[in-house]
């Protein structure tokens, strides 16, 4: 029985002079031959007015993207080229292909200081929109999951507990320390002017509990643990884990971001207590070495002055900023697209987006209180 003959493979696309004016056409002109000479095309043509003779006899193939390649290098010479060995049906495309303009790349035009900051309008319309859409998804996730607790990974909601909780304990502390004595040094010598010492007492508490803690908290834990989800599930976006998990049927929101969102949600509560006691022990430090208020007196008139009100205020914050520095990590992570460059961008903005958030967040709050007389 006689064997099959094997296919022949058209050799690669080649463009050669023959004699001045007239260039042959060898190989295969198509996608995949003009790999190699697209990128060692010979300098186009000039004839001086002559006729440009293209000879066809020598092509093993030819398509549309040869018939691009060819018309590119041929440039104004198109026009007048004369085909010379050319089946008819592959003539009959280069032919419909000279006659077709090519116009060079358009410049590209800003529109000036109007159209940048409207496309950057637009930009953030259409994020708000996807992020509105996530939080959706989101809140759809924790449905499922609070119909069936089962389904939530409690060792992961305490592994992320531990990293962004008890991990974060020592820099939240140290911070709220120094912020308290700052906040007493600064209200020392305006006090000690009026002979109005003992009101510290008042100053730190309410700076602290109410604003300072649960704020300067919540941005050292957005800098923390919103860059560290950000960046974890850009990486795994990057590695096609997410895709695998959804191949398995595994729903990325519930093994994803509700542990994360569960976890901040006690983490940062405890820090905000942690930090009002830092940043009150740092108060009354101050208090003594400057306005002469010992420890004793510090705290008696803080339990009698300040209301647990105010503490349950700074909590109630540190809910929200939790809520608010989750969603945007985990927001962030999900839009990282297929490169390195990309998880580093989106980490980015996870950080500024939650810091900035956080901030706003806080100024609706004090809008609110106020008007509620809180």
């Amino acid at each position: 029985m006689d064997r099959p003959a094997a296919a022949v493979v058209p050799a690669d696309a080649s463009l050669q002079p023959r004699v001045p004016g007239e260039w042959a056409l060898a190989g295969a002109w198509t996608r995949q031959g003009i790999a190699r000479l697209a990128r060692a095309l010979p300098p186009s043509p000039a004839t001086a007015g002559a006729a440009l003779v293209v000879d066809g006899s020598g092509l093993a193939g030819f398509d549309s993207a040869g018939a691009w390649l060819l018309r590119q290098w041929l440039g104004a010479e198109a026009g007048q080229a004369r085909w010379q060995g050319w089946p008819p049906a592959w003539q009959a495309l280069m032919e419909l292909a000279a006659a077709t303009d090519v116009a060079p790349p358009a410049a590209r035009n800003d529109g000036g200081l109007l159209h940048r900051v409207g496309s950057a309008t637009l930009r953030g319309v259409r994020q708000a929109q996807a992020q509105l859409a996530f939080i959706g998804q989101a809140a759809l996730a924790a449905a499922a999951v609070a119909a069936r607790p089962r389904r939530l990974r409690w060792r992961s909601v305490l592994h992320h507990v531990q990293i962004g909780g008890f991990d974060a304990l020592p820099i939240v502390l140290l911070m709220s320390f120094l912020l308290g004595v700052v906040v007493a040094y600064q209200g020392a010598g305006q006090l000690r002017h009026y002979g109005a010492n003992i009101f510290v007492v008042e100053l730190v508490g309410y700076a602290m509990l109410r604003e300072f803690a649960p704020l300067m908290t919540a941005i050292i834990i957005a800098g923390r643990s919103g860059s560290s989800y950000a960046a974890q599930i850009g990486t795994m976006v990057v590695t096609e884990e997410v895709d695998a998990m959804r191949t398995l049927g595994i729903d990325p929101l519930q093994q994803l971001v509700l542990p994360r969102l569960l976890a901040l949600a006690i983490a940062l509560p405890l820090l905000t207590v942690g930090a009002d006691l830092a940043g009150v022990f740092g108060g009354m430090v101050m208090a003594r070495t400057q306005l002469d208020v010992g420890f004793h007196e510090f705290i008696d008139r803080f339990g009698r002055e300040l209301r647990g009100s105010h503490l349950l205020v700074g909590l109630g914050k540190s809910l929200v900023f939790a809520a608010v520095i989750a969603v945007i990590g985990c927001f962030q992570g999900f839009r990282t697209r297929a490169s390195a460059d990309s998880v580093g961008r989106q980490t980015t903005l996870a950080v500024v987006q939650a810091i900035f958030l956080v901030i706003v967040v806080d100024a609706a709050f004090s809008v609110v209180f106020s008007r509620l007389g809180l």
